[in-house]
Parts: structure tokens; sequence; C-alpha cells
């Protein structure tokens, strides 16, 4: 496996995991304010103010990571 592909493949897994844990981390904190989009019936404004913290999140987490992996030491 040559060089460029080994790289493709560690950015990937970071994007992956960044996004993962970007989601989880919203997801948590909509949990904290009261908005489980889960459990609540129907598509509320609770419903939708959760699933756009997850959105925000996961967006965030992989912003985070890649510019993590990017950084020079």
């Amino acid at each position: 496996m040559n060089i460029e592909t080994k790289n493709a493949l560690g950015e990937g897994l970071v994007d992956a995991l960044g996004f993962v844990a970007g989601a989880m981390a919203g997801g948590l904190l909509a949990r904290a304010f009261g908005l489980d989009f889960l459990s609540e019936q129907g598509w509320g404004t609770g419903s939708i103010a959760g699933i756009l913290l997850v959105g925000l999140g996961a967006g965030l987490g992989k912003t985070l990571a890649r510019k993590l992996l990017r950084r020079q030491p």
C-alpha cells in the first residue's frame, strides 16, 4: 500500500471518528437541554431542535478532528 492510500485511509478514519463523536456529544447536549428527539412523539419543536444539535455536533466534530489531524508539531 502506498503512502497516499495510507494517508487517505487515515484521513477518512479521523473524519468518521470526529463525525460520530460530535454527533454523540450533540445528542447528549440535546438531552441535557430536554430536547430528546428519540422519545418525543411527532415532529415538535423539541424534536427538530434536538436533531439540529446532533447535526451541528457532527459537523463540528468532523471539522475539529480534521484540524487536529492537519496541525503541524
